[in-house]
């Protein structure tokens, strides 16, 4: 089992940042909220973590609609595959190598079927998670087809573990009821991939989506509760060329590609033009995008990518645990990241700043964003790993609160 890897100082202390909470007392609330069940975590995107005014994550919640609020953007557009050969091309790389029983894989909203008929062709075993009904009877004419290799579930995977539970109803999924009903049972983060998701982001929430998945990822709960997931994803190239973005791209370079690199390998394996996808409109068609909000995304190319989480994730210095502090200390750097990671470090940890840099073998005038991902892993773990008087190695305010609630 996972046990406590850092604790916060019981101290009052000012946050160096703009926009953070008040200063208090560490609170058994905070190191209890490690407790919530994943439908629990707020927002789900570091939009809520600490509202910092400069950050780039803020617009990741504009016009989303919280409880009692009135909803302020269209319903959300589903993309399908509409094209053949791209279907082809996407059933070549998803179907892997070939073992006794085929490989299993999750396809999140096949629509259409177009490529759930080639990788049943293929060999792969495939449990179709579709949330428009409209196409779900066609989907389970494939199984009956293709010698019952598919499973048709009424479920929206992006809205799978909502934060409010109490009663959901399909589309809407708790993922161990998923799970238990497809006999899919938790294993070790150190074993292979229990399985493989296949998906089309979301057109106007693809970066809530990475973020979503994430803290999942690095609480080891909903579907990585089940192992050490592949996901396999169409994503917008904007959105691609900041999730892989470094010190030598600072214009993109931000908390959430630190977060994604430092957990995942991260491999581009295709690019294809939007033209080979239609959406599913009101009028309950497949059709090309009209609006213009959507035919502006057009112009972009799709990048397939393929997420694989990193089997040495995990240390004796970052947990499932801990994993929220580790959080704070990179949304902090990014708060400014034109600032000397020395500014940072006096106001993250009660540990001897110089005494870190020194392990770090940093010097004092280095800054914060011109560390690479693996910097900033290296730097939570250094802090994590020093003897300090009092034991507490993290400095606390009421943001940080804000982190997991």
């Amino acid at each position: 089992m996972w046990g406590p890897a850092s604790r916060l100082c019981p101290r009052r202390v000012l946050s160096a940042l703009a926009g953070a909470g008040r200063p208090g007392p560490w609170r058994p609330s905070a190191a209890a909220r490690r407790l919530c069940p994943a439908w629990s975590l707020r927002g789900f995107s570091d939009s809520f973590l600490q509202p910092l005014p400069d950050l780039d994550f803020e617009e990741c919640f504009a016009g989303e609609a919280f409880p009692g609020e009135a909803r302020l953007v269209p319903p959300e557009t589903k993309r399908y595959v509409s094209s053949r050969q791209l279907a082809l091309t996407l059933a070549r790389l998803l179907s892997g190598r070939k073992s006794k029983r085929g490989p299993l894989l999750l396809e999140c909203n096949p629509g259409p079927g177009i490529l759930t008929e080639l990788l049943l062709e293929s060999g792969v075993r495939v449990v179709a998670l579709e949330s428009e009904k409209a196409f779900i009877p066609h989907l389970e004419s494939l199984g009956n087809d293709m010698n019952r290799n598919l499973q048709v579930v009424y479920c929206d995977f992006f809205k799978l573990d909502p934060k409010v539970c109490d009663t959901v109803k399909p589309p809407i999924m708790v993922s161990r009821t998923l799970f238990k009903s497809l006999g899919i049972k938790p294993r070790p983060w150190s074993e292979g991939v229990p399985f493989k998701i296949f998906a089309v982001l979301p057109i106007r929430h693809e970066r809530k989506a990475i973020w979503k998945l994430m803290y999942h990822l690095y609480a080891c709960n909903s579907i990585f509760k089940y192992g050490r997931v592949e996901l396999y994803f169409f994503i917008g190239e904007k959105e691609y060329q900041k999730l892989m973005a470094t010190p030598k791209t600072p214009d993109i370079y931000q908390v959430l590609s630190v977060v994604c690199q430092v957990a995942c390998d991260i491999k581009l394996l295709h690019k294809e033009p939007w033209s080979s996808f239609d959406i599913y409109s009101q009028n309950r068609k497949l059709e090309k995008p009209k609006s213009k909000e959507i035919s502006e995304l057009v112009e972009q190319e799709m990048c397939f990518i393929q997420l694989s989480p990193r089997k040495r994730l995990f240390t004796g210095n970052l947990t499932p645990v801990n994993f929220d502090v580790f959080f704070h200390m990179v949304r902090h750097c990014f708060g400014k990241p034109s600032a000397s990671l020395l500014h940072h470090l006096r106001s993250l940890s009660p540990v001897d700043s110089m005494e870190i840099l020194k392990e770090m073998k940093f010097s004092k005038t280095t800054k914060a964003n011109k560390m690479f991902p693996h910097d900033f892993k290296q730097l939570f773990e250094t802090i994590e790993n020093m003897e300090y008087d009092d034991g507490c190695r993290w400095l606390y305010d009421d943001s940080m609160d804000d982190t997991m609630l």
